[in-house]
């Protein structure tokens, strides 16, 4: 066990409290020798005062040093505060008064470090802190460093206690927690997502129920008919087992974030990070339907791409998140036509692609390639994230005429935008441009779209 030995603040003010009694000694005309071998003394005295109250105190907690017990969860999600709790054990006889700082994560914002709080003979003390991730990936905490005085107040001592660990963070789950319970709720329509009346619908046959007005006449099952004595129809449901195939862009264009620090302090707010939250949104809902999830990554640093082959089950989302929830986009511009070509080596089977990307005008002459390449195999959705801080410029007050200014240049490079990415997808009405918050939404507006209209 390692120790960092103090001096109190008590002590470096006697020992500055002497000194100027000495110097005023010697203004005093007290001579020379007589002060110095007086102040030689009480130094002495001193000194071996402070020495054995510290020889005391390290033999007193080594017979009966703090425990610490240190509570971590499983795993952080990006943005969300966690309390954590640190409970010091005293199982000696004596009190402490300690102090207590966490190792935490550089890449985490906390409040309630350090703390200061004496711990009773024979006592538990607990305490509390907030922590809240501000970067995904693979997050280390340290030991937790405690630091305890001396029993006449000389010395300060700091050790640590505690093993390190590492933890990851995940994004944020809220979104997919608010859509599971808002779904067995069936209040969908309130953040936006559109439900239908699934009766007749689809073309893999459900189940056999009795008809009910407004069934379609070709869906009455004859036979069943007969046997029951009354119209028996057909069930239908939205094909299973189908593949939905995410194309992540990790390129330097994902990198944007618009919020500033007051805004969106640690809650992930960058084009990136709302991308991967909408990934994992429609990964929920696509396994929840039967279907198959699979995902790759493109543009990122080299050497970081991630694939996740296309699967289904309860345990897919949890695997998927495993394989993603470290990765952050690189400084590199994307190689759209490249990452078509990998996702045809290893996806053959007919999939929904979903490009998620953040396209600008001039990368109109890369993706129009790409997106026919995936085409010819696959039905391609491209969902590319729009700056919010054209819409607040263009719809801001005309104030001066430098605001007229601002909305026109707005409203330019927005239609700008619109024309060249019309020019991209063609007449597909699937692919949509939306700022980062409506993507998810949006997505599962359009699974739901493609899965009730049979495209794949």
């Amino acid at each position: 066990m390692r120790w960092l030995v103090i001096p109190t603040t008590g002590m470096v003010k006697a020992l500055a409290g002497a000194a100027v009694a000495a110097c005023l000694a010697l203004l005093a005309g007290v001579p020379v020798s007589t002060l110095a071998l007086l102040a030689g003394a009480l130094l002495l005295l001193a000194l071996a005062g402070a020495l054995l109250d510290l020889w005391r105190s390290l033999r007193l907690w080594r017979q009966a040093p703090l425990r610490m017990e240190r509570t971590l969860p499983g795993a952080f999600s990006l943005g969300v505060p966690t309390v954590l709790t640190l409970v010091l054990v005293n199982e000696g006889p004596l009190a402490w008064a300690v102090t207590v700082f966490d190792e935490v994560d550089p890449r985490f914002a906390f409040e309630g470090l350090p703390q200061a709080l004496t711990v009773p003979p024979a006592s538990r003390a607990e305490l509390r802190y907030t922590v809240t991730a501000r970067e995904r990936g693979v997050a280390l905490f340290g030991t937790t460093q405690l630091r305890w005085k001396s029993r006449g107040g000389c010395f300060e001592v700091q050790q640590s206690l505690g093993k390190p660990g590492k933890l990851r963070v995940y994004p944020n789950f809220a979104a997919l927690a608010r859509y599971a319970w808002l779904s067995g709720d069936r209040r969908l329509a309130q953040i936006g997502i559109k439900t239908y009346v699934q009766r007749g619908l689809g073309t893999d046959f459900r189940q056999l129920a009795d008809y009910k007005t407004g069934d379609s006449l070709r869906h009455i099952d004859w036979k069943a008919t007969l046997r029951h004595q009354r119209p028996i129809v057909r069930e239908f449901q939205d094909d299973r087992d189908q593949c939905v195939f995410f194309l992540l862009d990790c390129g330097r264009r994902m990198r944007a974030d618009e919020g500033g620090p007051e805004e969106n302090a640690g809650q992930g707010s960058s084009h990136f990070d709302e991308a991967l939250n909408a990934l994992m949104l429609l990964s929920y809902v696509a396994l929840k339907e039967g279907d198959e999830v699979g995902a790759m990554t493109f543009g990122g640093m080299p050497g970081q791409r991630r694939d996740f082959a296309p699967r289904k089950g309860a345990a897919t989302l949890n695997a998927l998140m495993n394989r993603l929830h470290d990765i952050q986009p690189g400084a590199m511009h994307s190689d759209y036509l490249l990452a078509a070509q990998e996702l045809l080596r290893v996806q053959r089977r007919r999939a929904l692609v979903i490009v998620l990307t953040n396209f600008r005008d001039e990368d109109a002459a890369e993706l129009r390639p790409a997106i026919k390449l995936l085409r010819r195999q696959h039905l391609v959705l491209v969902a590319s994230l729009r700056e919010r801080v054209l819409g607040r410029i263009a719809g801001q007050a005309l104030s001066t005429p430098a605001d007229a200014v601002d909305v026109a240049a707005a409203h330019l490079f927005a239609q700008s935008r619109r024309d060249a990415f019309a020019r991209v997808v063609g007449q597909d009405p699937l692919s949509i441009d939306v700022e980062p918050a409506q993507l998810a939404v949006s997505l599962v507006n359009r699974y739901h779209a493609v899965k009730r209209a049979g495209l794949l």
